[in-house]
């Protein structure tokens, strides 16, 4: 079973799903897991991976934040939500920055994935706006900025 299709069965969705928003959590849910793995494979690593460990365990929790929030349907919350991916996209852009001064398989992994999520938070965060605004006008959640 994939999130996609359960969030699109859930009685309040009725077709008015946000293919960007099914696709924010759900590698929102990835991200979570790889930075918390990624964190964990640190931990093993002979160097002093102090920050990288603690980035990719605040990444993981916003991560995990960000799928759960957003992907409660019921009453949704639209500036909550759009509130939830700003910080997610922060949180991603910093675990990959720190990920990608590690010549780590793991921490390019992990890399890799942060930016994936933060594009799609970017794009998830783009329609929400126009769902709200209707008329193109963009808030200043739509570049991370809170």
């Amino acid at each position: 079973m994939s999130i996609k299709e359960m969030i699109r069965e859930h009685p309040d969705v009725d077709g008015n799903e946000n293919e960007d928003l099914l696709e924010a959590v759900k590698h929102a849910m990835y991200c979570a897991a790889i930075c918390n793995s990624c964190a964990d494979a640190c931990s093993a690593e002979e160097m002093d991976m102090r920050r990288c460990i603690r980035l990719c365990v605040d990444c993981a929790d916003v991560c995990s934040m960000t799928y759960r929030v957003a992907s409660r349907r019921t009453d949704e919350n639209r500036q909550l939500i759009r509130s939830v991916l700003a910080v997610c996209i922060e949180a991603c852009q910093i675990c990959h920055e720190e990920c990608m001064r590690h010549d780590t398989a793991h921490c390019r992994r992990c890399a890799e994935m942060c930016l994936e999520c933060a594009d799609d938070c970017r794009k998830a965060l783009a329609a929400l706006n126009d769902e709200v605004h209707g008329d193109g006008e963009r808030s200043t959640f739509e570049h991370g900025a809170a």
